[in-house]
C-alpha cells in the first residue's frame, strides 16, 4: 500500500487512501518563475490600460450573483477581477493600498461627463466645509454620499446637513418641521443613526427611559421630499447644529449611473482632501511621466546602474503612451513630439492634449495631479516590482510535478 501512498482515517474512523501524486508540489524556480510573474502582472497592467484618462474606455463586471457593475475605476475594477496568479493578486492588493491611502490613482480620476464642473464644484464645496484646516485633515465621517434613481445626474446637490431614506410616519404629519428637537434612538426596531447625531449634536439614546432634554438633537429645519410621480420619499435635515456635516445626493438614470457616480466623487473628495493636507501639485497628462527624460539622462552617470535606471525611465512612460493611444492618437509618433518640446522649450508641463484643445500645455488646459497621489502611485509601484524580481521560486500544492 506504501507504493500507491499514504492510508488515513477520517472522524468516523473510515480509511481512505492519500495518492502519492497529490503529495507532490508543482514547482517553479529561476527564470520560468521571474516570466510566469511578468505575464500575470503585464496581464493586469493590460486590463486597466484602455481605462486611463479622460477618453478611457469602461469595464462591465459580473459577480457570481450576475449583479453587474461598469465602472473604469481602477480600484473596483480589479476588486472585482476573479484572479488566480499569485502577483495578479499581488497587484491587486496593490491597488487597494492606493485606494485606501490617497483614494485616486489606480487608473486617475474621472468624473462624468456633461456635469463634471458641477460635480468638481460641489466636492470642493463639500471638502471645504468639513476640512479642519488646523490639523490639515478631513474627517470623511462627516460626508454622506447619497443616491437615489430617477431624475438625471446634474440634477446631482449637495446639502448642508443629512439625508434620510425614511418619510413621515403618518400621511397628515406636517411635511415640513421648523426648529425641531431630535432624539436618535438605537432601540431593536431602527438602527442608531450617528451621522444624524454628528450632524444634530444629539447623543444616541438606546432607551426611551434615558431619554433627556440634554440629549436631544436640533435642526433648523427637518422635511420630506418626494420624487416624481412615485412613492419615495426622504426626509431632510438642514441648518443643524453642527454644520460641517453635509451630504451629496446623487441623481442618476439608472442604479448603475448613480454607482459610478459615487466612485468618481469619492475619487474627486480625495484628491481635494489630499490637497489640503500637502497642496503640492504636478501637472497631469503624463506631462511629469515624460520628464522622465532627465532619469535617462542621469543614467549616463551612473555607469553600473545605467540599464536599470533606463527601464525605469521607460516603464514611467506607458502613462503618456496610453492616454494617446486612448485618445485616438499615435502614440509612439506623440510621445516623441512631446519629449521633444519639452526638452527645446524647457517645459516640463507638456503633456498628452488627451481632449484635444489644441495645446499640449497641461497648465494652460488646468490639468493637474496631487503630487502626494504622484509619489504614492510610483512608490508603490517601485516596491511591487522589487517584490516581484526577488521571487524565484513558486511551490503549490495539490498540482502534479512535471
Amino acid at each position: 500500500m506504501s507504493a500507491l501512498g499514504t492510508i488515513a482515517f477520517d472522524e468516523y474512523g473510515r480509511p481512505f487512501i492519500i495518492i502519492k501524486d497529490q503529495e507532490r508540489k508543482s514547482r517553479l524556480s529561476g527564470l520560468d518563475a521571474l516570466k510566469s510573474h511578468i505575464m500575470a502582472a503585464k496581464a493586469v497592467a493590460n486590463t486597466l490600460r484602455t481605462s486611463l484618462g479622460p477618453n478611457g474606455l469602461d469595464k462591465m463586471m459580473v459577480d457570481k450573483d450576475g449583479q453587474v457593475t461598469v465602472t473604469n475605476d481602477g480600484a473596483t475594477i480589479l476588486s472585482m477581477m476573479d484572479v488566480d496568479h499569485q502577483i495578479a493578486k499581488l497587484m491587486v492588493e496593490l491597488s487597494k493600498s492606493q485606494d485606501d491611502e490617497i483614494g485616486d490613482g489606480t487608473t486617475g480620476v474621472v468624473v462624468l461627463n456633461r456635469c463634471h464642473r458641477q460635480m468638481a464644484e460641489i466636492a470642493v464645496n463639500s471638502i471645504l466645509t468639513v476640512a479642519d484646516m488646523d490639523r490639515k485633515d478631513v474627517d470623511f465621517e462627516l460626508i454622506k454620499v447619497e443616491g437615489k434613481v430617477g431624475g438625471k445626474l446634474e440634477d446631482t446637490q449637495l446639502i448642508k446637513g443629512v439625508i434620510v431614506d425614511k418619510d413621515f410616519s403618518h400621511p397628515q404629519m406636517p411635511k415640513e418641521v421648523k426648529d425641531a428637537k431630535i432624539a436618535i434612538l438605537t432601540c431593536p426596531f431602527e438602527p442608531p443613526k450617528t451621522k444624524i447625531a454628528i450632524a444634530t449634536g444629539g447623543r444616541i439614546v438606546p432607551r426611551f427611559s434615558e431619554l433627556t432634554a440634554e440629549k436631544l438633537g436640533y435642526a433648523g429645519i427637518v422635511k420630506e421630499i418626494s420624487f416624481g410621480t412615485t412613492k419615495d420619499r426622504m426626509l431632510v435635515i438642514e441648518q443643524c447644529k453642527n454644520s460641517r456635516a453635509v451630504t451629496i445626493f446623487i441623481r442618476g438614470g439608472n442604479k448603475m449611473i448613480i454607482e459610478e457616480a459615487k466612485r468618481s466623487l469619492h475619487d474627486a473628495l480625495c484628491v481635494i482632501r489630499n490637497l489640503v493636507r500637502d497642496n503640492r501639485i504636478v501637472y497631469g497628462g503624463g506631462a511629469a511621466e515624460i520628464s522622465a527624460l532627465a532619469v535617462s539622462q542621469a543614467a549616463d552617470k551612473c555607469p553600473s546602474l545605467e540599464q536599470a535606471m533606463r527601464a525605469f525611465a521607460d516603464a514611467l512612460e506607458i502613462i503618456p503612451m496610453s492616454l494617446a493611444e486612448n485618445s485616438g492618437m499615435n502614440p509612439i509618433h506623440t510621445m516623441t513630439e512631446v519629449r521633444a518640446r519639452q526638452v527645446k522649450e524647457s517645459n516640463s508641463a507638456l503633456g498628452i492634449d488627451c481632449l484635444h484643445k489644441g495645446t499640449n500645455d497641461m497648465k494652460q488646459q488646468h490639468v493637474i495631479e496631487t503630487l502626494i497621489g504622484k509619489k504614492q502611485q510610483i512608490s508603490l509601484a517601485t516596491q511591487v516590482v522589487k517584490m516581484i524580481l526577488k521571487i524565484d521560486d513558486i511551490r503549490r500544492p495539490g498540482e502534479t510535478e512535471e
